[in-house]
């Protein structure tokens, strides 16, 4: 069993509207509490950090899956949406949507449709992240595939 190690670092001076720093390998970023939230708004955020997670790694794994299934991608993208609810002061992550978006090269036949939109509904189920937050966070997939 191989195991990987990630590490954080993170500085915050003050109090609740404050504005700290992170430092994780290739990410360094200012955060803090987003504007919706009443925050300052200087950086990125919780919210915001859990959505790329989450987006980074479906869209990660779809390319992985694409690639071993040797599919003719010719180009894919994705928006990602995450849903907090607000309820009686309890902030709650609710739900995230992933829309990809996949194209195949001209050359694909019916049949890499079929494995594309197979593949598009397990990269979710596959991703380290959409099993991490399963059975906290919603999350769907509404794709688009030409």
């Amino acid at each position: 069993m191989a195991e990987h190690e990630f590490h954080l670092k993170a500085v915050w001076p003050g109090g609740r509207n404050s504005e700290g720093y992170i430092e994780a390998g290739n990410l360094q970023t200012k955060i803090s509490i987003p504007s919706a939230m009443e925050g300052p708004n200087v950086g990125t955020n919780p919210d915001e950090m859990l959505l790329g997670a989450a987006a980074t790694c479906y869209i990660i794994t779809l390319a992985a899956m694409i690639e071993r299934a040797r599919l003719p991608l010719e180009n894919m993208s994705l928006e990602s949406i995450g849903f907090v609810d607000v309820t009686m002061g309890v902030f709650t992550y609710k739900k995230i949507i992933h829309k990809p978006m996949v194209s195949l090269k001209q050359e694909a036949i019916p049949a890499d449709f079929e494995k594309l939109d197979v593949l598009i509904v397990e990269a979710e189920k596959n991703c380290m992240i959409s099993k991490a937050v399963k059975g906290n966070v919603e999350i769907e997939v509404e794709s688009t595939v030409s």
